[in-house]
């Protein structure tokens, strides 16, 4: 997946609307999310780019819901 323009070195990404963060490092995050995300212009970024910022700005982790793992 690519990084989104401006977000090249963020790892986590917020979105605003739900407080759910996403892993731009994660293999299974589909990328029209992000751009959905980035389109939305309802994103964060945090300082440090870390999970434990996010969850204290209370962000909750993303994981997807539709897992074919049978």
């Amino acid at each position: 997946m690519s990084r989104p323009v401006r977000f090249e070195h963020f790892r986590w990404l917020g979105d605003k609307r739900t407080q759910v963060v996403y892993d731009l490092d994660a293999d299974d995050l589909d990328q029209a999310v992000i751009d959905e995300l980035m389109a939305s212009e309802k994103f964060a970024a945090f300082g440090p780019d870390t999970l434990a910022e996010a969850r204290n700005r209370g962000y909750k982790p993303w994981r997807r819901l539709d897992t074919d793992d049978d």
